[in-house]
């Protein structure tokens, strides 16, 4: 299998390329490249190679550029820091998303995916971005982790992690299990549609609650609802009347 790698930091393609062989050393990597404008020039020039490998923020641009600029014939395995492009990169032939720093193991289901589609549909290009759309796009709804602030600080905190996001003031903030609170660039709206629906919930306009962060629920006033939850939060939590319903339809 002949393989592109447009990478444009060093010690990520090594990384890469020391996985791959490590999983199949008949690879052969054509070429390393580092930026969008040297990528377009390269697959202009020589034919395009079985599978290619890319990261989101080049050296000169962001990697969907190029699908701006010339056709991309061949399927493409994401790799980035970052999740935020999930959904738009399986709206491009990507048939895998990978996050840094990259697992062998998932390395190995991506590179197992590539030869299955590749015997099933021959190589047939439309019939590949029909399939890659119809599986991949529902692997890609949910982000699996978020970029928070810590003073002039971020980092990303896993979404299994995530207990609760918060807003009060203007601010959200984004509440772990264990109780560490970072804030979050995103509002509650925002954050809800990101979020797998079987484990979060909008309970109020302050609150999106994780149902393992639920201790109990216990009726309150006029058929509302008090969350009694895991860890200690600055407000009571009490679903609505019109929302109680619903709410303890999801719970179970």
């Amino acid at each position: 299998m002949k393989v592109l790698i447009i990478e444009d930091e060093a010690p990520a393609f090594r990384r890469l390329q020391k996985l791959l062989t490590e999983i199949d050393p008949t690879i052969e990597i054509v070429e390393v490249l580092d930026g969008v404008s040297d990528t377009i020039e390269w697959l202009h020039t020589y034919e395009s190679p079985d599978l290619i490998f890319m990261d989101i923020q080049l050296n000169d641009g962001i990697s969907f550029e190029i699908f701006d600029q010339i056709e991309v014939k061949k399927p493409v395995i994401f790799t980035t820091a970052f999740d935020d492009y999930m959904l738009k990169a399986f709206r491009v032939n990507s048939i895998d998303y990978l996050l840094k720093p990259i697992k062998q193991s998932e390395l190995q289901r991506s590179l197992e995916k590539y030869q299955t589609l590749k015997t099933q549909l021959s190589d047939s290009q439309p019939k590949l971005q029909e399939l890659v759309k119809n599986i991949q796009l529902v692997q890609a709804k949910y982000k699996s982790r978020f970029l928070v602030k810590m003073g002039e600080k971020m980092m990303s905190v896993e979404t299994d992690n995530i207990a609760c996001f918060q807003a009060c003031h203007g601010l959200v903030h984004l509440i772990t299990h264990s109780g560490k609170k970072y804030l979050i660039d995103l509002t509650l709206d925002e954050i809800s549609k990101q979020l797998n629906p079987e484990k979060f919930y909008r309970v109020n306009r302050q609150y999106i609650l994780c149902y393992h962060c639920i201790a109990a629920v216990h009726k309150y006033g006029k058929s509302q609802l008090l969350i009694e939850p895991k860890l200690t939060l600055d407000d009571q939590v009490i679903v609505s009347s019109e929302k109680s319903t619903a709410f303890k339809q999801w719970l179970g």
